[in-house]
Order: structure tokens, then C-alpha cells, then sequence
């Protein structure tokens, strides 16, 4: 499929701004961003770079290196302005929002942008707007409630056999629709302690099953430190398997080499969870990016987020699900957007999101379809979201609704008898049953009582 608004990119790297004093007077932490660019201030987020850098004048072997692409990110007014045509609600928004939450592109996630459409899929997932500055009362610095499922730095711990391990706190891209603003930007990465401290808790829950490493973006460590967690969670007995979550594929493909791949290849079972939002990000470099770790056995799966006026089509999604399936990526979560603070204008209705599934069971392949989820405030967990296909259970016949609309019936056995697996008694003789209590000992002051 080919993309008429790729182009090459002026771009470089600038300071970011620091933190709000309005939302810390709410108890949201905001991260404080580092200069890594030596000729500008870290408070001059409009100085201007003497030197233009487009990918048809560097050299192919700074534009393949992935550590080139995060040195010079863009991310400023001036920045953009090089690349394309800012509307003026993207110029406010880059001004006013610099304060809540930082901005940065790599260069290659740049070259997708279409230079004249402020509609653009990339620019709207990766450029502020003004409405980011309007808070809904519902909204929350923590949608998901994990700093209540804390029991060890850098752990979240909310369902009973799995655990979230946060490695570092820096992205490659920060999404418009980032669930944990309050923790990425790069100015607060776990210290060694920290990881020990988790790793040691980890060790201590003989229950865990799956560790799932995240951040901030797991694939921006270098592959050696990357490495040494993964041979510490290895070691432990009853860690069955290794979740990576990343977007690297997507906005830093050349990050995937084949140093990488083998080192990753040695931790099998061990999986990655990536985080495409729409076709246009299937490039020919996000394919062999996927390629290359598909072929050294590592499974790749996608949790793609349901955006308003990004996404929010049946058309989009379903060439979304099928290109991921072409690339051996298995569609695995599409999500409802959380309600993290400045995001609602990026957030579907429900009975929208349901609608627009209505549009992909049945009219495609099973293994294109993800499981359409909430994952709900306060740390409810992720709840599965279905259209009313079951319209209602008889005793003698189930009445059903199939994906074309048409009312069909499936017959009950006539003899149901029980669901007792009498050979259970004997397979897991010796085996515990599953410990199903909370993850960890959550703090629910902060909670809303049910209504």
C-alpha cells in the first residue's frame, strides 16, 4: 500500500519543558526533562538548529542507527516547523501543553506525517493539541489505579499470576494518549536499587507466572542491561514467561538488529506486545523490524487503542488487522481509550466502539479480530466488550444474533448432565490450585465508593 505523503525530514534535538504546578497541587506527578541538546537552553524550547538533517542528506548509517534517531528527536514548535505545516490549534496546543506532558518524535516516525493535513493519523497520535488542555472532572492522572497496586518499586501487581515491571521511563514517541504520562519523559529512570528491589519481590511471589517488562519503552535499554533483567527473571523458577510491551517497532525500526533478535531468542518463552494504531504505520522498515523477530521465534502480538477521528473507522481498522496479520503480528487487544487526564476529546463512545466491532466479526478472519476491552478506572482490570450477539438462553435452545443481523437458534443438549472433569482428581493430584486472590494488597482510598 503505498503512502503519497512520505518525506524526508529536517529535524534535531531540543529541550523539553518541566512540570505543571497546577496538576502537582493534585497529586500528578509529572516527569522533569533533561536537555540533551548542548547548544540550547533547557528552558529554550524554541532555539533553532543551524543544520538541517533530512534522510536523503545523512548518511544511511546515521539514519538506520536507531541511538542517531533518539538524539535528535523533534521536539519543539521550531522542530516541526521544519517538517510540516503547523495548523494553529497544533501551534497552541505545542505552546500551552508543554507543561503537562512532554513532546517527541523521532525522525523516522516524522517521515509518515502528511506535511499539509492536520488530520493526519501521525500528527494527531503524536502532536498536542489545545483540547489536551481541557480536564474532565472523571479524568485521572492514574486511570488504571496502578499506584495502588505498588507493593516494590518499579512493580505494579493487579491480577493474581502477573506483574508489570517498569525498566525505564523514556519513549521513543509520546503518544497524545499515554495512559502513564505521569511516569515517562526521561527524568526520573529506576535506579539499579529500584530494579533489584522489584526483581527481589517478584522472586518473593512464587505465584507470578508472567512478568510483562514495560516503562516507558523496554527496547530503548541497550541490549546488554536489557539482557541482564531478563537473565535475572529467567533464573526464577516460577516465571513462566517474559512480556516485552513496546512501541519500537512502530516509531524506531531500526532498533530491531540482529544483536537484538538472538539476544532475545535466548529467553524463549518470550513474547512482544507492540502497539500499531493505524495502517499507515506498516511501513516497509516496520515490516522487517517484525520480520526479524518473528523469524528468531519470538510471537508477536498487537494492543492497538481505539482513537477518535484516527482510527474510529470500520475501513481503517479492518486494513489495520489484516496488514498486522500479513506481518505476523496477531491482533490481540484494541482498547477503548482510558480516561487519563486532556485524552477525552481522543476517546470513542462505547456504543461506537461496539458499533464499529460490529464491523469486523465475521466480515474477516477470527485471527484478525482482538478482544475489544476497557481497561477499567481505579484499577478494575480490563473488562471484555462484546455487541449482543446472545439474546437469550432457553432451556431447550439458545437464541442468538449473527454478524450479518440475522436472529438464529442453537439447540441445548438434552441430556446436559454435569461438567465435572472426573479425571481432574488425577492429573492434578499433586498440583495447588491457582492462588486467584488480588495482585497486591490494593489501596482503595482514592476510589470512589460503587453507586
Amino acid at each position: 500500500m503505498s503512502v503519497h505523503w512520505h518525506q524526508n525530514v529536517p529535524v534535531r534535538k531540543l529541550a523539553n519543558p518541566l512540570s505543571d504546578p497546577h496538576l502537582l497541587q493534585h497529586g500528578v506527578t509529572l516527569p522533569i526533562v533533561e536537555s540533551t541538546h548542548s547548544g540550547a537552553s533547557q528552558t529554550d524550547t524554541n532555539a533553532v538548529s543551524t543544520t538541517e538533517i533530512r534522510a536523503d542528506c545523512v548518511a544511511d548509517s546515521d539514519w538506520n542507527n536507531w541511538r542517531w534517531q533518539l538524539r535528535h528527536m523533534l521536539r519543539s514548535t521550531a522542530d516541526l516547523e521544519r517538517v510540516i505545516t503547523l495548523s494553529d490549534d497544533e501551534r497552541a496546543g505545542l505552546a500551552q501543553s508543554k507543561e503537562l506532558f512532554k513532546t517527541g518524535i523521532t525522525p523516522y516516525y516524522a517521515s509518515l506525517m502528511d506535511p499539509l493535513n492536520p488530520q493526519c493519523p501521525i500528527r494527531r497520535q503524536a502532536i498536542p493539541s489545545l483540547a489536551e488542555l481541557e480536564f474532565a472532572p472523571e479524568e485521572l492522572s492514574d486511570p488504571l489505579g496502578e499506584d495502588s497496586h505498588n507493593p516494590a518499586p518499579s512493580v505494579f501487581h493487579k491480577y493474581p499470576d502477573r506483574c508489570l515491571l517498569l525498566v525505564v521511563d523514556r519513549c521513543a514517541i509520546y503518544c497524545r494518549h499515554c495512559n502513564r504520562r505521569r511516569l515517562v519523559g526521561g527524568g526520573a529512570p529506576p535506579s539499579k536499587s529500584d530494579l533489584e528491589r522489584g526483581l527481589d519481590y517478584i522472586e518473593s511471589e512464587t505465584r507470578i507466572r508472567d512478568v510483562l517488562l514495560s516503562g516507558g519503552d523496554p527496547l530503548l535499554l541497550s541490549t546488554r542491561k536489557l539482557e541482564t533483567i531478563l537473565a535475572r527473571l529467567a533464573a526464577i523458577d516460577h516465571v513462566e514467561i517474559i512480556r516485552i510491551g513496546t512501541r519500537v517497532p512502530v516509531v524506531l525500526p531500526m532498533r530491531i538488529d540482529s544483536e537484538l533478535t538472538q539476544m532475545l531468542s535466548r529467553y524463549q518463552p518470550l513474547y512482544i506486545n507492540t502497539h500499531f494504531n493505524h495502517p499507515v504505520e506498516i511501513t516497509p522498515l516496520a515490516s522487517r523490524a517484525c520480520a526479524q523477530l518473528a523469524d528468531a521465534g519470538i510471537p508477536l502480538a498487537n494492543q492497538a487503542v481505539l482513537l477518535r477521528g484516527i482510527n474510529s473507522s470500520v475501513r481503517c481498522l479492518r486494513e489495520l488487522f489484516r496488514a498486522l496479520l500479513r506481518n505476523r503480528v496477531r491482533p490481540y487487544y484494541l482498547f477503548q481509550g482510558d480516561t487519563v487526564i486532556g485524552t477525552d476529546h481522543l476517546r470513542t463512545r462505547v456504543d461506537d466502539a461496539l458499533e464499529l466491532y460490529r464491523g469486523l466479526r465475521g466480515w474477516m478472519s477470527g485471527m484478525g479480530v482482538p478482544h475489544l476491552v476497557i481497561d477499567a478506572p481505579h484499577g478494575g482490570g480490563k473488562i471484555p466488550l462484546l455487541p449482543d450477539y446472545l439474546i437469550a438462553v432457553e432451556t431447550d435452545q439458545v437464541r442468538l444474533r449473527n454478524y450479518r443481523g440475522e436472529l438464529v437458534s442453537y439447540p441445548q443438549p438434552r441430556h446436559p448432565g454435569s461438567i465435572d472433569v472426573p479425571y481432574d482428581r488425577i492429573y492434578f493430584a499433586d498440583i495447588a490450585p491457582d492462588d486467584d486472590r488480588e495482585g497486591s494488597e490494593p489501596n482503595r482510598s482514592h476510589a470512589p465508593a460503587p453507586e
